[in-house]
């Protein structure tokens, strides 16, 4: 019975989304704002070679540690993007060969494709990625020997870049990229002319270097798996049904429809979980009706105020809130309900109202969060008309009573309960 009540559940909020959705889309149009952000700027160093166009006798050192770039660039989507870099580096001699000192700058505009999400790297990773980027630009050589002047050239340039996540904002790179020019006049080393005809000058780069991401979103299109994003909604979802059908209470009703998620137990309800209170003095009908049987008609009042405070005194009546609020939660205002008709039905008692923490955080900050949550409770208890100086805010700071690990036991602590005078 409780499966078929539980698939019968299912089918209705999946039938109920279904229809709110179809209505949102009928009456409202919806822009879909991306979920990821799109720009990053990029800055590295490292190494080049030259490869060729070298006078005979001049060479550069193996690995030349005289490159940098840097670069800016957008993804359209979580694949596929361009970029704008600059390009810096200087070639000189190496030890026993002729000297000699030119520069190469360029800058250059290139596709970039997102290797780790076309190849789903996230089945396996979410730390490691790839990327492989090429396109075309312009270039200027200089050179303190051999010719004056500038030597300028356009260039194609391709590589692949390594990527490690060290956060959502920031990725360590590794980064191989070659280059060759059309129409170099000059040898790097400024002393020769090329002879190799019209694409002269081969150049490789490798550098280590840093991404920063831009943007307010979670995560960067390099990172973001649409399919991954869609299984853990959906999970959440399902999470969402599965703890809702849950019945904290045990009262017959599920969490997800409760509205007074804190009955007493053992007394009748109605179909939305809250208790039966036909005449309205705060103290459930079938509780009363016990206390009547209970004790003889004459005293039976008393009894039954003594007994409600007993229940306000002992802890069963309590205001929850969510992670770092102070406005109590909907489901949990029956509480303050409960000591409003209890103070009005008894004008000479008084209450204090005392908040609490969970541990999460810092501890003077918690006592404060504790206070602002017994103010508010009390600002809704002054509200529904019981007068303030009948009302004492304590705050307690954090309930260390319970294990801080525990997210459905910190939920717990996160309350303001009372004392009746």
């Amino acid at each position: 019975m409780k499966k078929k009540l539980v698939s019968v559940s299912l089918l209705i909020l999946s039938f109920a989304a279904n229809a709110q959705n179809m209505a949102t889309t009928s009456t409202k149009p919806q822009i879909d704002k991306p979920a990821y952000d799109r720009w990053s700027i990029e800055l590295n160093g490292g190494l080049n070679k030259p490869m060729r166009a070298i006078t005979p006798g001049y060479s550069t050192a193996t690995l030349s540690p005289f490159h940098a770039d840097l670069g800016v660039r957008y993804m359209f989507n979580p694949k596929f993007g361009f970029k704008l870099d600059f390009g810096y580096d200087q070639f000189q001699e190496r030890n026993d060969t002729p000297d000699f000192k030119s520069t190469y700058i360029r800058t250059s505009l290139q596709g970039v494709i997102n290797l780790g999400r076309t190849l789903n790297f996230e089945t396996w990773t979410n730390t490691f990625g790839l990327l492989a980027h090429g396109g075309f630009g312009v270039s200027q050589l200089t050179s303190d020997k051999g010719f004056d002047g500038e030597d300028y050239m356009a260039h194609g340039i391709i590589g692949l870049t390594g990527q490690v996540r060290l956060s959502n904002s920031i990725a360590l790179t590794g980064d191989l990229t070659g280059i060759v020019n059309g129409r170099q006049n000059h040898n790097f080393d400024g002393m020769g002319v090329p002879a190799t005809g019209s694409l002269d000058g081969v150049l490789l780069n490798a550098s280590v270097g840093l991404t920063f991401y831009l943007g307010k979103n979670e995560k960067h299109a390099d990172w973001y798996s649409e399919d991954n994003e869609r299984l853990n909604k959906l999970e959440d979802r399902v999470t969402s049904i599965e703890t809702g059908l849950i019945d904290t209470d045990k009262d017959g009703v599920a969490d997800l429809y409760d509205l007074e998620p804190n009955t007493i137990s053992g007394v009748a309800v109605n179909t939305k979980g809250q208790s039966i209170d036909n005449n309205q003095n705060g103290v459930p009908d079938e509780l009363e009706s016990y206390l009547d049987k209970t004790y003889s008609k004459k005293g039976s009042e008393t009894a039954t105020n003594n007994t409600v405070e007993e229940l306000i005194n002992g802890g069963y009546v309590n205001v929850y809130f969510d992670f770092n609020s102070s406005k109590p939660t909907n489901a949990s205002l029956s509480g303050v309900d409960f000591l409003v008709k209890y103070l009005k039905n008894n004008p000479n008692k008084s209450a204090d109202i005392i908040g609490y923490a969970d541990e999460i955080g810092n501890s003077s900050y918690n006592t404060e969060l504790s206070r602002k949550r017994a103010e508010a409770v009390k600002k809704v208890a002054t509200n529904a008309g019981i007068d303030a100086s009948r009302l004492n805010v304590i705050a307690n700071g954090e309930d260390t009573s319970v294990n801080k690990k525990s997210k459905e036991a910190r939920q717990i602590v996160r309350r303001v309960t009372f004392q009746v005078k």
